[in-house]
């Protein structure tokens, strides 16, 4: 099949021709063709400017051994023979886990199952490099891949920066090559995950023909809290391990092998409020002891900042009817019924399938019930967040995992990820799933 480009330049050639033969020499006939010869011109050149399509050819996602594991009872028996914590602080983190929505089987790094907790440096390389390699190894695995094949390499883990850089250690395990373009992404929280995946498409649409990972994970050893304070007991009581590997690629046979196309991203941010820039942040209480606190107004910061980002997603990816409606309620209320509700576009008309933050039951229902989200939307958030607790900008991966492991993804379906991080940083994913998916992954932590 012919580019437009190459059919308007046939056209034009067959009626020069045309005019050639039949003796047509009259200017005006070759002046009639200079609007199709333009149009060709410029079609080519807009053409050949627009980068080629992101695909995300496939993932993983690490599954801790069962040693790891750690029942409330554990969790609060070995709490109970720390030193660090009163009797007041233990109760504190049973009532949280209580009512966390997480269940009797996510998982600790070893260093935090020692008492006292180990939190060296060597412990977080130890735990960095447990959780990593696995992933890594799955993903090539999965893929066909040689890690030479690897030409842009994306590390993302907020708490945890050591030197040489934590892309640096995968670099060096994998003998990646010498030209590979390598970023380390930290201190930007939850939302991290897909955050990297953006720039990695950023940096598809400027390099061709290239090949990206983004591994995310967060190291619980660097961020434990041995102190009274309760606002930053919290993470000790609902983080926990988890990793996630993402293959994408701009090359041509990738679109025959991918599982999704990225269709669109967007990030926003409300990090110049100072209700938003303290709702989480990491600081060291009354004693000096280093901790993440997590303000009372991180809800209302949350849903100031979707607002803003949702509408903002919205206009670009929602249909021109529901755009208008909305713009017409608004109107209606203004100028003639006060009384009246205005129209909240619904993103459901594009979006088939959720990945929401699973950072606790509270923020996932406030999301849920500012989206008008249904149970069955919210499911595979609060499914990841009960197997496995929250496992920070690795979780959305998890709950892609569980709709593929149900068999929910079809092809043409669209999924929104929706990353939350301190700030208050949000950027959304919207990917288009290209083919069917078939479950058949042994590894597959919800095997």
């Amino acid at each position: 099949m012919l580019s437009k480009p190459t059919f308007f330049a046939f056209i034009i050639v067959a009626f020069e021709a045309l005019f050639i033969l039949q003796q047509w020499r009259h200017p005006i006939f070759h002046f009639l063709l200079l609007p199709y010869f333009f149009f060709a011109i410029k079609t080519y050149f807009l053409k050949s400017k627009q980068p080629r399509p992101v695909y995300l050819v496939d993932f993983s996602c690490y599954k801790p051994p069962s040693k790891c594991k750690v029942p409330f009872s554990t969790f609060i028996h070995h709490a109970s023979m720390i030193e660090a914590f009163d009797t007041e602080s233990v109760e504190f983190m049973a009532k949280t886990l209580v009512s966390s929505g997480l269940s009797q089987e996510t998982y600790l790094p070893p260093a935090l199952h020692c008492i006292p907790p180990k939190t060296h440096h060597r412990e977080s390389i130890n735990e960095a490099q447990m959780v990593l390699f696995p992933v890594m190894d799955e993903l090539l695995s999965k893929t066909k891949l040689s890690p030479r094949d690897i030409d842009i390499l994306i590390v993302n883990c907020s708490g945890f920066c050591p030197s040489p850089s934590l892309s640096s250690i995968i670099i060096n395990k994998y003998s990646m090559k010498s030209d590979i373009k390598s970023y380390n992404l930290s201190g930007m929280g939850c939302s991290a995950g897909t955050i990297g995946v953006d720039l990695a498409q950023n940096l598809l649409k400027t390099h061709e023909n290239k090949t990206a990972i983004v591994l995310s994970t967060e190291i619980l050893s660097t961020g434990w809290y041995s102190g009274h304070e309760k606002p930053k007991l919290i993470l000790n009581c609902v983080f926990r391990m988890g990793g996630a590997g993402i293959l994408l690629s701009n090359k041509k046979q990738a679109e025959n092998t991918s599982k999704y196309k990225l269709i669109h991203s967007l990030r926003t941010q409300r990090a110049y409020d100072d209700t938003a820039y303290y709702a989480v942040y990491r600081e060291e209480d009354s004693r000096g002891i280093l901790g993440v606190t997590f303000n009372k107004d991180l809800l209302q910061a949350v849903s100031e900042t979707l607002r803003s980002h949702i509408t903002l997603l919205g206009s670009q990816i929602l249909p021109f009817t529901e755009q208008i409606f909305h713009v017409i309620s608004i109107l209606r209320k203004k100028l003639i019924d006060k009384s009246a509700e205005i129209y909240t576009p619904s993103l459901k008309t594009v979006v088939q399938h959720f990945c929401l933050p699973s950072s606790g039951k509270p923020l996932i229902r406030e999301v849920a019930k500012g989206l008008n989200l249904n149970g069955r939307d919210i499911e595979p958030a609060l499914m990841t967040l009960h197997r496995f607790g929250n496992q920070s900008s690795s979780s959305w991966w998890y709950e892609l995992g569980y709709m593929e492991g149900k068999g929910r993804v079809k092809k043409g379906d669209k999924i929104w990820v929706l990353g939350l991080g301190t700030g208050i940083k949000c950027c959304s994913l919207v990917l288009e799933c290209l083919r069917p998916i078939v479950e058949d992954d042994k590894k597959s932590p919800w095997k």
